[in-house]
Order: structure tokens, then C-alpha cells, then sequence
């Protein structure tokens, strides 16, 4: 194996669970979350020699949000949804909490939960995320603002139906 593999090999061992868990808060489904790692790890390996070493990370969450971008255009999506069913059991507490935060973000504006998972799952500056997306700072702190808000009306909503 090629000292270009080996160290591709060696990024993907270790991101590839992150980056697996920031798909899914992206998209809310598992098998498309998948689907856009894989995708993602595939663009990364043929512009691997030209990544600049100790920004792979950001790269490739760049091109896992474009991805995600890509596939959400696609007429097929809306047919072929599947359910959101979690492929390792966690303990049932534990499993509630995660399962309404990321109804939660489901419920937001495709904007707004790209903003917050950059942003409060990955912890980006507000700089780092307006570059990812493309778009200005003042609309990454509004699109920010507005979406934990909204997550925290949804989650308060959430809680107040159990007691």
C-alpha cells in the first residue's frame, strides 16, 4: 500500500464515526447518512494528493454539506424516504433525548439545521460556517439565532407533553 493510502486509510479509521453521526444530523436518516459519508470519503480519495494537510477535516465536511445539498435536489428523494431507525440500540433514556433532538432538527428549515449542526454540533466559528455554506456571517448568526430558538420551543413542547 502507498504512503497516500496508508494515510487516507488512517483519516477514514478515525473520522468516519463523526463524520457518519454529522450526516445523520444532517439528514435524519441513517442509510442516507451512509450513503453521503461514502460519497463523500470517495471525492476525498481523488482529491487527496491536492488537500492540504491538517485541513482534510474541513474538506470533507465541506463536500459531505454539498453532498447532502446534491441529493436533497433530486426528485427521488421524496419518494424513497426510509424511516429513522437507529442501527446500534443505545440505553432508553439516553436514546429518547438523542431521538427528539434530531426530530427536533428534522423540524427545522433546511438552512437553519445546517447553521446549528456546523455550528453547535461541530463547533465552527461563525466565519468558518458562512465559508462552508457560502453564505454572509450576519445570515449565519440569524439562521443560528432563529434555529435554537425554534429547537428549544420544539424540545420544551417535547417535554411538557411527558409530564
Amino acid at each position: 500500500m502507498s504512503t497516500r493510502d496508508e494515510e487516507f486509510s488512517g483519516f477514514v479509521a478515525a473520522r468516519r464515526p463523526h463524520l457518519l453521526r454529522t450526516a445523520y444530523a444532517l439528514c435524519g436518516d441513517w442509510h442516507r447518512a451512509d450513503d453521503l459519508v461514502q460519497t463523500s470519503l470517495l471525492k476525498l480519495y481523488a482529491a487527496w494528493r491536492k488537500v492540504e494537510r491538517g485541513s482534510e477535516e474541513a474538506y470533507v465536511r465541506t463536500i459531505l454539506v454539498r453532498a447532502h445539498i446534491d441529493q436533497t435536489r433530486r426528485p427521488w428523494w421524496k419518494r424513497e424516504r426510509s424511516g429513522d431507525i437507529p442501527e446500534r440500540p443505545m440505553p432508553a433514556a439516553r436514546f429518547e433525548e438523542r431521538s427528539e433532538l434530531f426530530a427536533a432538527l428534522q423540524a427545522l428549515p433546511e438552512m437553519q439545521r445546517k447553521v446549528v449542526v456546523l455550528r453547535h454540533w461541530l463547533q465552527l466559528s461563525v466565519a468558518e460556517t458562512a465559508r462552508e455554506l457560502r453564505i454572509s456571517e450576519g445570515t449565519v448568526k440569524s439562521h443560528s439565532s432563529r434555529g435554537l430558538a425554534a429547537l428549544r420551543t420544539c424540545l420544551e413542547r417535547g417535554d411538557a407533553s411527558r409530564r
